[in-house]
């Protein structure tokens, strides 16, 4: 039996698939120990609970969508790169980025910082196509 070994640019996409969960952590950080009456964690209502949380919790619960929205593209870029028999250097090199970026967006919307947060998203979609063709002949 041979087992395929995982390559940097696959352990990538799992860190990706985790990132939203960890947004949603940072969003729901210290409030699980507070009582509902006292607008502690909801956890029978979560999604109407973190609709009605402001500031850096709002900004994480925004930057968890957004981390799901981004997974599709990060995980499909990857898998045809892969099909396509990119360069693995090359690809390991952009997956890792592309979730080094992400950490840094998320970070920035966390901290309210805007423009800083557009400009990394849009690199991070820059190099989600550069991924996407790393592999085209």
């Amino acid at each position: 039996m041979t087992f395929v070994r995982f390559t940097l640019a696959y352990w990538c996409v799992l860190v990706a698939a985790l990132l939203p969960i960890i947004c949603a952590g940072i969003a729901k950080s210290g409030m699980y120990r507070v009582a509902r009456r006292d607008g502690g964690y909801d956890n029978d209502n979560p999604r109407a609970w973190l609709a009605r949380q402001t500031d850096w919790r709002a900004r994480a619960n925004g930057a968890q969508q957004n981390s799901f929205e981004a997974l599709p593209f990060f995980i499909g870029a990857v898998i045809i790169a892969h099909q396509l028999g990119a360069h693995q250097a090359r690809l390991d090199v952009l997956a890792f980025l592309f979730v080094f970026l992400r950490l840094i967006y998320i970070m920035a919307y966390v901290a309210g910082m805007g423009s800083a947060r557009s400009l990394v998203w849009a690199a991070g979609f820059v190099v989600n196509i550069a991924i996407l063709f790393v592999g085209y002949r």
